[in-house]
């Protein structure tokens, strides 16, 4: 799962970041709206966090920009701001949920995991295919009652395909969804994600198919007949 984390306190910005990486999250960072508003653009997340008081453009504004462009992605208000007026004002300009400075990590990542599951098609705390299940509260993979416990990039990986089961996800799609700006994305890696999950997906009921030009699909084996 991909963040962006807008947010123009340093220390606070590198702590944060460290936490959710720590959870297994990728993040980005942006430290003011005009940086925000650009990668916004660019980029595709899974969950925006946005501090209101931040240089250049204001919180707001980076969230109205947003809307305006039909984004749906979905925005947690970071704010030492705890008036009722203006949390009223930020859900209703679109903002998804508001936390107030200073809160409980373990708040914060329980939040993001609502949101995040609010996207899901069914809204399950447990997705399946096959015999391959999600947990979308501990984001944990199991093939029956056995854990299969995965390296980052590869959960990542099949995650994102899990979440977009029965739909061809492109590799340029698995690139940006795995990869931060800070790190060096490459679609060979990709392949080797791949080719790695596949084995370790031998004895399951779902399988990773390759679509030429197109991307990968995860689909129960006795789909694929």
């Amino acid at each position: 799962m991909k963040l962006l984390l807008i947010e123009d306190n340093p220390a606070l910005a590198h702590w944060l970041t460290q936490i959710l990486r720590e959870n297994h999250f990728t993040v980005d960072l942006a430290s003011d709206g005009d940086a925000a508003d650009l990668v916004l653009r660019n980029e595709t997340y899974d969950v925006v966090l946005l501090d209101l008081m931040i240089p250049k453009l204001s919180g707001k504004h980076v969230l109205q920009r947003l809307r305006q462009r039909r984004d749906n992605v979905p925005v947690m208000i970071l704010t030492a701001s705890g008036s009722v007026d203006e949390k009223v004002e930020c859900l209703g300009a679109g903002a998804d949920d508001y936390l107030v400075k200073p809160f409980e990590v373990r708040e914060l990542v329980a939040r993001i995991k609502v949101l995040i599951r609010r996207q899901i098609p069914d809204k399950a705390a447990e997705i399946h295919c096959g015999d391959l299940i999600y947990d979308s509260n501990t984001r944990q993979f199991a093939i029956g009652d056995q854990p299969l416990p995965l390296p980052a990039r590869e959960h990542d990986v099949l995650e994102i395909l899990m979440l977009q089961q029965g739909r061809t996800v492109s590799k340029n799609a698995l690139v940006k969804g795995i990869f931060s700006l800070s790190d060096e994305p490459s679609a060979d890696a990709i392949e080797i994600y791949i080719s790695r999950l596949r084995k370790k997906l031998e004895t399951c009921q779902a399988a990773i198919m390759t679509l030429r030009g197109l991307g990968y699909l995860l689909k129960r084996k006795d789909e694929q007949r």
